[in-house]
């Protein structure tokens, strides 16, 4: 609905216009003020789209009003002047002032209607401009921002982003991802990036005019689904919020908005934009160690990496120790170097800071030692979700129990990595895929059943096909279909279940995403 305001002294006169058509069923919603003073209040308090004002009226004209309008508020809004004096005069000073149109006393329905309806199509124009307008400037600030993240900025791109922020404000990267524990190599790619969509739209709701500091898809891996956000500490002291307030309800905004699983990982504060790649890459590493903390919808940096006065020890006899057992793959060394770990740590007086520091050597350790013996996919990733899927309900994430069961894990990993088991088991898992596509087949009975780790084998999978195995499965399924659908009189339903889909209307969708038509017409058409 587009707000008009109706100005006129005489009541009379402000009635009739109100009766004279539908303004509801025209997209318009009234407002009414008996002088240009009165009129001016009210636009001061709340924007308006259309003025409809009589142009000799006490306190303030029309044509007073009008130049409050344009030259004071600097407000572009649509004017209408009405007036029962006929002078060109009138109709030349109110068009020197961008007058949207001017009509004569008494007003006919006709005349109002088409006035009404020009207001309408500029309107629509005027939206249209704008939308694209923002549209391309925010694929600029998208492009600015990423350059301040990876450091590689340079100066215009800082006299462009003086312009949006306060240059010095206390500033941090915040990461927003679906939940990796339920948003897995299950999932269809398409879901992910539709459940993504939604989580994005939702953040662009709640951060408003701050919207042009939020990117979508900000990671460079395939497998991460995600949002980067540059949070200001000005953006909760206009709210009277504390960061941790404002980053906290903003995180429980989206869960409400969106019914999704998210995580929010918020990176080290720092002084200014110039350095917001340092904050970037703290929050990188918060990603990449989440599988050592307690399981949390939201981490912040400095609470996770908290440093003692004292000064931090590694024991790294003991973890170098760990690593080559790990590497060997044998579990009695591996449970003896995490007992003599855990041990050294009491004797030094173990802090969470010193704890951390330990974890993250290992980790980066285990990372190197993978990359070594496969360096194209992404073994942080591999390594987070090893940790994750070690822990459970009750053990304590980076306790001595979940050390030891994702050590074992890790090692049997590295053993495959050593062995090569990639080398021939796609050409192995392709073969089953095409015997048995119809069947209830998932990445993890596979990888059991190749002796292949589940994040790696899914890894592998991206790299050789480019897609997920869930859609690798569901594109056979649905080349079978289309191959049923040609060559035989089988029913929708019939078709569905022979290739493994138990819900027809789930499989129709499926079907439409993918062949551009339904089922019924593609058969149709053939």
């Amino acid at each position: 609905m587009l707000e008009v305001l109706l100005v006129d002294d005489e009541p009379f006169i402000l009635q009739g216009l109100q009766l004279l058509i539908d303004w509801e069923k025209e997209g318009y919603h009234i407002t009414t003020a008996s002088n240009g003073g009165e009129a001016l209040e009210i636009i001061k308090e709340r924007p308006v789209d259309l003025i409809i004002a009589d142009i000799k009226m006490p306190v303030m004209t029309g044509l007073e009003l009008l130049k409050a309008l344009r030259s004071d508020l600097k407000s572009d809004t649509y004017f209408v002047i009405l007036s029962g004096f006929a002078e060109f005069s009138y109709a030349q000073e109110a068009l020197r002032y961008d007058c949207t149109d001017y009509i004569l006393k008494p007003v006919e329905k006709d005349q109002l209607m088409e006035i009404l309806s020009k207001v309408s199509a500029l309107n629509s124009e005027k939206t249209h401009h704008r939308q694209d307008v923002l549209k391309k400037e925010k694929a600029y600030m998208e492009r600015v921002l990423m350059r301040l993240l990876s450091g590689k900025y340079d100066v215009n791109d800082i006299e462009y982003i003086s312009d949006k922020t306060s240059m010095d404000d206390e500033k941090c990267y915040v990461e927003i991802q679906l939940d990796d524990l339920m948003v897995t190599d299950e999932t269809l790619d398409e879901d992910k990036k539709a459940q993504l969509a939604k989580v994005y739209s939702a953040a662009l709701d709640y951060l408003k005019d701050d919207a042009i500091f939020c990117i979508r898809d900000i990671s460079d891996s395939e497998q991460v689904f995600d949002i980067g956000f540059i949070y200001s500490e000005s953006m909760g002291k206009r709210l009277q919020m504390t960061s941790k307030e404002y980053l906290n309800d903003f995180l429980d905004y989206l869960i409400a908005n969106t019914n999704l699983p998210l995580t929010m990982l918020i990176g080290k504060n720092v002084s200014g934009i110039r350095n917001i790649s340092k904050s970037y890459g703290t929050a990188n590493m918060l990603h990449s160690l989440q599988g050592f903390r307690e399981k949390k919808n939201i981490y912040f940096y400095e609470e996770e990496y908290k440093v003692g006065e004292t000064g931090l020890i590694i024991c790294k006899k003991e973890l170098d120790a760990l690593i080559a057992a790990i590497e060997r793959g044998e579990h009695v060394e591996i449970r003896k170097c995490v007992d003599d770990f855990y041990e050294e740590m009491q004797k030094t007086g173990v802090t969470g800071s010193t704890m951390n520091l330990n974890i993250n050597y290992l980790l980066f350790q285990l990372i190197h030692l993978a990359s070594e013996l496969d360096s194209e996919v992404n073994q942080e990733e591999i390594l987070r979700i090893i940790s994750e899927s070690t822990s459970e309900e009750g053990i304590s994430r980076g306790g001595k129990t979940h050390l030891c069961r994702m050590a074992y894990a890790y090692g049997e990993y590295i053993s495959q990595l050593r062995k090569n088991v990639s080398r021939g088991v796609l050409g192995d898992v392709e073969e089953e895929i095409k015997k048995n596509y119809a069947s209830n087949l998932t990445l993890k009975d596979l990888s059991e059943k190749y002796f292949v780790n589940s994040a790696y084998l899914g890894q592998l999978f991206r790299k050789k096909y480019g897609c997920s195995f869930k859609d690798y499965l569901n594109k056979k399924r649905i080349e079978e279909a289309a191959r049923l659908l040609r060559k035989t009189d089988m029913k929708i339903y019939e078709v569905a279940e022979a290739v493994g889909y138990k819900d027809s209307d789930y499989f129709v969708n499926k079907f439409i995403e993918a062949m551009g038509c339904t089922p019924t017409k593609y058969k149709k058409n053939i």
